[in-house]
């Protein structure tokens, strides 16, 4: 079965996309039976193609991997300045838009117009972007149901780490009593590399930013809303609740000192920043603070730039999970997973 894909924000995400998609178009389709066309790229930096013959994928890939424009890709594809990536979504011969632009947690946008859009002109979507989820995401689910269409964003929370599709189909028939886990990798990097190498929380910070882990400016990160955004989607979908980011204010880590961390390690504990939902008998109550946790905790075990979640079910008890939670390729195949899970519905 062939699907026309349309890509709106073609950086990281998008150039894993394209390598998993380049690597394993011909086992994708002798497996599943699954084909892609890429009709159009938007992006505002690298410019915006619409191609309903489908763009050559290792051109594309030579042209992102260099830093070229994507108009080396296909002279005769590109679009005139100006055109916005609404009017390019609502113009393309997709089926499904992969939205995939950076993230915007005070206001969503412009990633959910552009959910809108392509739900409003009849394609499915798939994101990997917290913000509208964490801001918008009961009016958007209503919108693909009004539509019928398929809307899915399972790299949103823990990158290629099966999170919504677990719960789906490997926790059927299971009731959420609550989640928590460790939803930020640069946090967790910061805070092991305090207690392996013993140094002041400047110092990990600088390490994490060298290594691509952290961005030059970090706040979203260290201060809890990259974690808070999560928090909220997870408790959205699971728990049924409604709350917007602005509900909750986030305990970063940026105050944990080096003769903390030593304390915890010393009484056989270690700090880590928890991203929390469950439900109490007044509703739903989440946050996202640092935390001492005793060892013996699974979460504790948690190190490096890993992201962990754990469960807590009413037939299996607790149940976690832990792998990467961010990376090209590892949201990438977040994407596909998506991708996969809408054929396997429409066939």
């Amino acid at each position: 079965m062939l699907y026309r894909i349309g890509i709106v924000g073609c950086g990281t995400v998008g150039r894993g996309f394209l390598e998993i998609l380049d690597r394993k178009a011909a086992v994708l389709e002798a497996e599943s039976g699954f084909q892609a066309r890429i009709v159009a790229i938007a992006d505002k930096i690298k410019g915006s193609l619409i191609s309903p013959q489908g763009l050559d994928i290792k051109k594309t890939l030579k042209a992102l991997n260099q830093g070229w424009p994507l108009s080396a890709v296909d002279p005769e594809a590109v679009l005139p300045n100006g055109s916005s990536s609404a009017e390019i979504i609502a113009a393309c011969p997709a089926d499904i838009i992969l939205e995939l632009t950076p993230t915007n947690i005070r206001t969503g946008e412009p990633a959910a117009e552009h959910i809108r859009t392509a739900l409003r002109t009849g394609k499915h979507v798939v994101t990997t972007n917290k913000g509208p989820l964490a801001l918008h995401l009961r009016e958007l689910r209503e919108l693909a149901a009004r539509k019928k269409r398929l809307f899915r964003f399972e790299g949103a929370v823990m990158s290629g780490t099966p999170v919504f599709s677990l719960v789906e189909h490997g926790f059927a028939g299971n009731a959420i009593r609550g989640v928590s886990g460790i939803l930020n990798g640069t946090t967790n990097f910061i805070l092991s590399k305090m207690e392996i190498d013993d140094v002041n929380y400047g110092e990990a910070l600088a390490q994490a930013q060298k290594l691509g882990y952290a961005e030059a400016d970090p706040a979203a990160d260290i201060e809890g809303y990259d974690a808070l955004a999560k928090v909220v989607i997870l408790a959205n979908v699971f728990l049924g609740a409604n709350l917007k980011p602005a509900d909750i204010r986030p305990e970063g880590i940026a105050g944990i000192t080096r003769d903390m961390v030593r304390a915890a390690k010393a009484e056989g504990q270690r700090y880590k920043l928890v991203g929390f939902a469950r439900r109490t008998v007044n509703g739903v109550a989440a946050g996202v603070a640092s935390r001492r946790l005793p060892l013996s905790d699974p979460l504790a075990g948690v190190m490096g730039a890993r992201n962990a979640l754990t469960f807590d079910l009413d037939l299996l008890g607790p149940v976690m999970i832990e792998g990467p939670g961010a990376g090209r390729i590892e949201t990438g195949q977040a994407v596909l997973q998506d991708l996969l899970a809408i054929h396997r519905e429409l066939k």
